[in-house]
């Protein structure tokens, strides 16, 4: 048996792979970061990724939303400026400022839902569909290449040979057409980008 080395892909490919490994890359950080932003506390944020995965199997959509710091202490003060009552200065204060913070959360509230419509939810479009589709190719590409050297390698009949080869061509060309649509869209996908960053930091 002839020691046949691994099936070269040309440079051409590669650099598209680089590419697409790098914009799946970024896409995946900042989407976490995003979600870590708008809502950091890790724990926190674990029980609502749960609550929506139940809601979803459930067929609910409706999750409960992060809960804000500024409307957890907007409730205490609420709490204790009702308790205090009218007839103190300190209750009434606590009732102005606990609306002020509610006001601070109600805004948060608004800006996280503006980020996930305007910003994470593109992005998590894109990593779900086109970059997907993306990475099925090129997986099947791998696994042809890998079929395709070991038959070579076992010095295989010529038509064993020539059909992993052209299941291998084949593979090949398809992972080239969706990498080259995600990334022949990389204007218009840079400008969509640019856009979303910008609703991101407007938020």
């Amino acid at each position: 048996m002839g020691a046949a080395e691994a099936t070269k892909l040309d440079d051409q490919y590669n650099e598209m792979e680089k590419h697409i490994d790098m914009t799946y890359e970024l896409i995946s950080a900042l989407i976490a970061d995003t979600n870590e932003y708008l809502q950091p506390n890790p724990a926190t944020r674990a029980k609502m990724a749960t609550m929506g995965a139940i809601s979803k199997v459930r067929g609910t959509v409706k999750t409960a939303p992060y809960p804000q710091t500024e409307g957890m202490l907007a409730d205490t003060m609420s709490k204790y400026g009702n308790a205090l009552g009218d007839m103190s200065d300190l209750g009434k204060a606590l009732l102005e400022a606990a609306e002020a913070y509610r006001h601070m959360a109600d805004i948060k509230y608004q800006m996280e839902e503006n980020v996930k419509h305007n910003f994470i939810d593109p992005l998590t479009h894109l990593q779900n569909n086109e970059l997907k589709d993306v990475n099925h190719h090129r997986t099947k590409l791998k696994g042809r290449r890998l079929d395709y050297d070991c038959k070579k390698r076992q010095q295989r009949r010529d038509d064993e040979l020539i059909q992993a080869e052209e299941k291998l061509e084949e593979s090949k060309r398809l992972a080239e057409m969706a990498m080259f649509n995600v990334l022949s869209n990389d204007f218009m996908l840079q400008v969509e980008q640019v856009s979303q960053l910008r609703a991101l930091v407007d938020a």
